[in-house]
């Protein structure tokens, strides 16, 4: 298979999986990550960074004390998506296609950044976090809810035996990967749930939800 044909089935794919992606999370979101989207962002403030926005299906759980709401979305054919969800919305929002791995905004410029679902995805997980910390605020927040490799041994095999398989069909999305412990590795953790994906197939089903923030400096 040549290069072109392999970019333009990737593009095809991608405008595919963009039109499923609200359906295909239907029954999830029924049997509980709408409500856990909704806990999770309420403790929002201020000035808010969400990566890889998707198709917005945060949007409506902001809370009043968001100032300010900035999204970033890499993927054209989401943000098209995301950009007709934010033309209902009565808040006003900025899109960026901007990649996590790049953020293009200035140290310490948000008070919270949100990642829900995203750090799977992206490349490079540790550059990305590193982004964060730098654009975080001294006092800064990072809420997040990812799906992770999971404890249990047995299905972490499965994990394993099928992240390339399930990338494929999600677009790049690693079913495996050690997020809590990545998060750990760059930020201080203040809280971190384990919790379960209800609704979707078990490879993704398991969840660290929590919050996030810069480490403090050392005293003197």
């Amino acid at each position: 298979m040549s290069r072109g044909l392999r970019a333009r089935l990737g593009r095809g794919w991608a405008r595919v999986g963009a039109v499923l992606y609200d359906p295909f999370l239907w029954l999830g979101e029924r049997r509980g990550m709408r409500d856990r989207r909704r806990r999770l962002l309420a403790a929002a403030t201020g000035r808010v960074l969400e990566l890889g926005a998707g198709t917005g299906l945060n949007l409506e759980h902001y809370p009043s004390t968001v100032t300010e709401l900035v999204l970033t979305e890499p993927d054209l054919p989401m943000r098209r998506r995301l950009q007709h969800r934010v033309a209902d919305s009565a808040r006003p929002v900025h899109i960026s296609d901007a990649s996590a791995e790049a953020l293009p905004f200035p140290d310490d410029s948000f008070d919270t950044v949100v990642s829900t679902m995203v750090l799977c995805t992206v490349p490079d997980p540790t550059v990305a976090l590193a982004e964060v910390h730098r654009v975080l605020r001294p006092d800064g927040r990072l809420l997040f809810c990812e799906h992770v490799r999971a404890d249990s041994p047995r299905l972490a095999r499965w994990q394993r035996r099928l992240a390339s398989p399930w990338a494929a069909f999600a677009q790049g999305c690693r079913c495996d990967r050690p997020l809590k412990d990545l998060v750990a590795a760059e930020l201080t953790v203040h809280r971190s749930d384990a919790e379960r994906w209800r609704g979707m197939p078990p490879l993704v089903g398991p969840l660290v939800v929590g919050v996030a923030g810069p480490p403090r400096p050392a005293s003197p």
